[in-house]
């Protein structure tokens, strides 16, 4: 568990890179501590179907496994919303329709939000595949 606010912070975005290795849609770091006791951070994210939400919830498990264990698991069974409570970072991965019928995000509006984007596959789709013919 993350000792101070940095680490939190760290462990988030952290999180949130997992997520974006999975391709997951719509990554959001939410920075909550001004805003409830209850934790710093939540990572919200989302995918297209029930295999992609197992397969990033799998992924950000297994890879935090060596430094950080969730306290909590929520959801797993159905895949429509499935919460990892790391305690002071909580992430909610998503079935698309899910979130967009809970719309986490208005309800925690002032929140900090950092939206997370994978900028590398944005730069090398700009360039084109055969510049050298």
């Amino acid at each position: 568990m993350p000792d101070n606010y940095s680490d939190s912070k760290k462990l988030a975005f952290e999180i949130g890179q997992l997520a974006l290795q999975k391709k997951a849609n719509k990554i959001q770091v939410m920075d909550v501590h001004k805003l409830t006791s209850m934790t710093d951070f939540f990572v919200i994210c989302s995918g297209n179907s029930d295999v992609q939400v197992k397969a990033i919830t799998d992924h950000i498990v297994d890879e935090m496994s060596a430094v950080e264990h969730p306290f909590n698991r929520e959801g797993y069974d159905s895949r429509e919303w499935i919460l990892l409570d790391y305690i002071n970072v909580v992430v909610h991965i998503f079935h698309e329709a899910s979130r967009n019928f809970y719309d986490l995000e208005r309800l925690w509006i002032d929140a900090e939000i950092t939206e997370l984007s994978d900028t590398e596959q944005l730069s090398d789709a700009d360039t084109p595949l055969f510049d050298n013919l």
